[in-house]
């Protein structure tokens, strides 16, 4: 860019924020860099860019008209939830061009309607809260995962979270019903629908969820609830392999069906790692487990009910020498306390230091194959690497971490191993047919790996579809998918 295009952009970016200024008011148009900086950097920190301002619009009205603003000055934008993704979705580019719009204004539950299972809310709810208001009012929102304290339900909703309750309840999709969005063009489309069924045509709340604002910006949605559990219990079992788990799920979902909630699968070196540097938290059994289960059953009709079921799996477990050993939770205290030391895994690989992180999928049945020919390969690559895994076993979704060797540099580790290793895992990944993201969305950690292992067609499709909705490339550019095709100007018409 020579200096006088440098200057017309610099001026035109100068005009949009204050334009935004006029619409939003000053207080809520940032600009300070030290207002601006929690919103430049990635919850991982692994990302930080640059932004003419950050925006934080008070409702869909001023959210469509920031993204018509962005539209007359060329002004990308980037939506921004709770901040709390894990692939670099919600961070602007180095280049300060963009413009970061954030939703946590847009913080209103709007309506819960019991008689229909629903509850309406806005993009910037915190996950918690939505909890809290279904609990009030004896309902479950099924949506569980460890930032729900600050992640918020238009981020949940934008890649398309998962967590500890999808073997029950489904990730994030299946949870919504209706959305409301402000398109590229700066409309709002009204689509919160509070059906369950509805067969008139394209499913336009499917393209928005998963898309990471690349889109439209998701600024409300009908979410569903479900009645109340009256009893859970939740138990760890300590296993000798992937396989014995995999064997010990098919049980548990023979024995308790839809009332099998949680089923995570945690390496014994995961949890060692928690108990390094979280003192309160011991290793659950005597004896080492190379593999430990967390379950959870769920039950609306008793807790005598649920817990003869979970005996009566348990003694079969067993007696089959599927599971070597068990703690059940004998209150809501200790319960709490299996689930901590599940969702202390990650607070554990941050004290360790620096890691390779990897949120893949594998088709269940090949998990334990996956993990066995894939830590072999590791091993191999990288005499002495430590593997973390754990995640979700009955939707098929692993967390598979590789910590440095002990005692290694951990950003000597990063800088040396990590392409070899990505591409190893990767690769893996593919063989099994599975996935390279299956909670954390693409972002712009793994957009390029996406489009290498989608096939020709289906990125053709992707990026068909971005252009016919965003054809300036406005909406979180460089993000999902890549689409280089040339911005035109609304006047414009095709030739």
């Amino acid at each position: 860019m020579n200096a006088s295009a440098s200057a017309r952009s610099n001026d035109s970016r100068a005009a949009f924020v204050t334009a935004c200024t006029d619409v939003l008011g000053a207080a809520h148009v940032l600009t300070n860099a030290h207002d601006t900086a929690p919103f430049l950097t990635d919850w991982r920190r692994r990302y930080t860019g640059h932004a003419c301002a950050v925006l934080l619009p008070a409702d869909p009205q001023q959210v469509a008209a920031v993204v018509r603003l962005a539209r007359e000055y060329r002004v990308a934008i980037v939506p921004q939830g709770g901040n709390t993704g894990l692939a670099g979705g919600a961070t602007p580019d180095e280049g300060g061009g963009q413009a970061v719009v954030s939703l946590r204004r847009l913080n209103r539950i709007r309506d819960v309607d019991p008689h229909n299972n629903t509850i309406t809310v806005e993009a910037g709810v915190v996950l918690a809260d939505i909890q809290a208001r279904a609990d009030a009012e004896q309902r479950l929102f099924a949506l569980s995962l460890a930032a729900e304290g600050s992640c918020m339900i238009g981020g949940n909703l934008s890649t398309n979270a998962g967590g500890t309750g999808v073997l029950r309840y489904g990730n994030t999709r299946e949870l919504c019903l209706g959305l409301e969005v402000v398109t590229p063009q700066g409309e709002i489309w009204d689509g919160l629908r509070a059906l369950r069924k509805d067969n008139t045509g394209y499913d336009l709340r499917d393209l928005y969820i998963g898309a990471e604002g690349t889109l439209g910006i998701i600024t409300a949605a009908v979410m569903k609830l479900h009645p109340a559990p009256v009893a859970k219990v939740t138990a760890l079992a300590g296993l000798a392999s992937p396989h014995a788990a995999l064997d010990f799920l098919a049980m548990a979902q023979r024995h308790a069906g839809a009332l099998l909630t949680g089923f995570e699968l945690m390496s014994d070196f995961s949890l060692r790692l928690v108990g390094r540097h979280f003192e309160q938290m011991r290793y659950p059994f005597a004896e080492a487990h190379a593999q430990t289960v967390l379950l959870e059953l769920s039950d609306s009709e008793s807790e005598e009910h649920a817990r003869a079921l979970f005996e009566r799996l348990m003694e079969e477990a067993l007696a089959q020498g599927v599971v070597e050993d068990a703690v059940v939770a004998e209150n809501l205290a200790q319960s709490q306390a299996f689930w901590d030391l599940r969702e202390h895994i990650p607070l554990a690989q941050a004290e360790e230091g620096l890691n390779i992180k990897q949120d893949i999928s594998v088709p269940i049945s090949s998990i334990g194959r996956f993990i066995e020919e894939t830590d072999a390969l590791i091993a191999q690559a990288v005499p002495g690497a430590r593997m973390v895994t754990f995640g979700h076993l009955g939707d098929g979704n692993l967390h598979y971490n590789v910590q440095a060797p002990e005692g290694g540099e951990p950003k000597q580790f990063l800088a040396e191993h990590q392409k070899r290793i990505n591409a190893l895992v990767y690769e893996q990944v593919h063989a099994h047919r599975g996935s390279i993201s299956a909670e954390h969305g693409l972002g712009q950690l793994k957009v390029d790996e996406a489009m290498r292992y989608k096939s020709p067609v289906e990125v053709r499709l992707m990026q068909t579809i971005k252009a016919a909705l965003d054809p300036e490339n406005l909406m979180n550019p460089g993000k999902v998918v890549r689409w280089n095709g040339a911005p035109r100007r609304a006047e414009e018409k095709p030739s």
